[in-house]
């Protein structure tokens, strides 16, 4: 069974500098992502990146991820 700490793990090794939160029982997931790399992006492209850092594992392992994807800027702002 895939654990929160799994997903932030895989999501930092592949994005480099990313602040990763992960809550999640199990099977359903939700993460707030904070990356620069996501500055000049819109969500559908950062979106991608998480699911690129993820690769296979959203096809096998992970069966839903809710996520919210902020540059640091957009997360200082709150």
């Amino acid at each position: 069974m895939v654990r929160p700490e799994d997903i932030k793990g895989w999501i930092e090794s592949n994005l480099v500098g990313a602040q990763v939160e992960i809550s999640g029982d199990g099977h359903h997931f939700e993460a707030e992502i904070v990356c620069a790399d996501f500055s000049g992006k819109n969500r559908v492209q950062q979106h991608q990146m998480v699911y690129g850092a993820l690769g296979d594992r959203m096809k096998a392992e992970i069966h839903a991820l809710s996520m919210r994807t902020l540059t640091p800027e957009e997360k200082a702002a709150l």
